[in-house]
């Protein structure tokens, strides 16, 4: 079953500036799926349908934000391998996960997430706090693996 993280018609369709452009509603998700891409985080059904979106985003010609605009403002677990969803369901869940914290943390000026432009220099900005979150729950996932005691149905789960 596919579960639907973030769609940029729940933001300009709910509680949007009136004063801003459309496109906004992307870009936090956007810089997120940016960074998924970066770091290898997508699923091969993602990467033989957005193959030219991807060659495109690393070499810096076309914006995470761009890529999810193409993708109809959907970011969804069918777009990720497995430690992506993992992490995105820990971190970028926006009850639960800190992403939104982060984003809103890294630019403290703005009034509203959406007013953050889709620059390069956005992107590497939230990418570093993204990289660090990453870092530390891998770590602690890592961590938690050794700590799991033998059942039965762990077993079979995992034939």
């Amino acid at each position: 079953m596919t579960t639907v993280y973030d769609k940029a018609k729940w933001h300009y369709e709910g509680d949007f500036p009136s004063n801003l452009s459309e496109k906004q509603a992307f870009v936090h998700t956007g810089m997120y799926l940016g960074w998924i891409i970066e770091e290898n985080l997508y699923s091969k059904e993602f990467e033989e349908e957005a193959a030219q979106e991807i060659i495109k985003f690393k070499q810096k010609n076309m914006t995470g934000t761009e890529i999810y605009m193409e993708w109809d403002g959907v970011f969804a677990s069918d777009m990720l391998n497995a430690e992506g969803r993992a992490f995105t369901k820990d971190y970028f869940d926006f009850d639960k996960g800190t992403y939104l914290d982060d984003y809103e943390a890294i630019f403290p000026h703005i009034k509203s997430l959406y007013e953050v432009e889709d620059t390069w220099n956005n992107y590497e900005a939230i990418n570093t706090k993204i990289n660090e979150r990453f870092d530390t729950w891998k770590h602690t996932n890592e961590g938690n693996k050794g700590n799991k005691l033998f059942t039965v149905d762990s077993y079979i789960g995992s034939l």
